[in-house]
C-alpha cells in the first residue's frame, strides 16, 4: 500500500524537495549586462526551477538588476534593469523580446552546459512543461507562461506547469 501511494506521490509531483544547504544552493543574484530604466513588471514571464543533487537550487532576487530597493525580500524599486530579471526568489523570470536559457545564465554570471549547472558538474537535463528537451540547455528559445526544469546529479520529477502570480 505505501508503494503504490508513493508511486502516485511521485507521478503528481507532490513529494517535497529540500531546498538545499550552502553557497552553491543559494547563488548570489548578478547583473552582467547593460541595463536600462524599465518597468519591473513588464515582459513575458517563465518558471524556473533548479535541481541539483535532489536538492533545490534559489533562483536569487535581483538577477539583471542594478540598485534595487528590497522590501521582503522582493525588489519594488531600481536605478535600472536588463532585458532579462527577477524580482524575487520565486523562479519567475521576466525578460523582453526574444531570449534564451543561455542568455538568463550569461545576464546572472553563472555557467550553464550539457554538462554544468552553476556550479555543479554533471549531465544536465532539461524540461519544458513536464517534457524532456533534448539539445544544448543554452540554446533553449524562453516562451512566455513555460515551466522549465533544469536537473543536474539526480532526478526529480518535473511540474508541468506553474501558476503566476497576478
Amino acid at each position: 500500500m505505501i508503494s503504490v501511494l508513493v508511486r502516485l506521490a511521485v507521478a503528481a509531483s507532490v513529494l517535497p524537495v529540500p531546498i538545499g544547504v550552502g553557497p552553491h544552493y543559494h547563488p548570489a543574484a548578478g547583473v552582467h549586462r547593460a541595463c536600462r530604466a524599465g518597468s519591473l513588471a513588464a515582459g513575458s514571464r517563465m518558471h524556473l526551477e533548479l535541481f541539483a543533487r535532489r536538492r533545490v537550487v534559489v533562483v536569487p532576487t535581483a538577477i539583471g538588476v542594478r540598485g534595487a530597493q528590497i522590501r521582503f525580500g522582493r525588489v519594488v524599486a531600481a536605478r535600472c534593469r536588463t532585458r532579462i530579471w527577477t524580482t524575487d526568489p520565486s523562479g519567475v523570470v521576466r525578460y523582453t523580446g526574444t531570449a534564451s536559457l543561455g542568455d538568463v545564465f550569461r545576464t546572472w554570471g553563472e555557467p550553464l552546459g550539457r554538462d554544468r549547472l552553476l556550479g555543479f558538474g554533471g549531465r544536465v537535463r532539461v524540461y519544458r512543461n513536464g517534457d524532456r528537451v533534448a539539445g544544448a540547455p543554452g540554446g533553449l528559445r524562453l516562451r512566455d507562461g513555460d515551466e522549465v526544469v533544469l536537473e543536474v546529479g539526480g532526478y526529480v520529477p518535473p511540474h508541468r506547469g506553474f501558476r503566476f502570480p497576478r
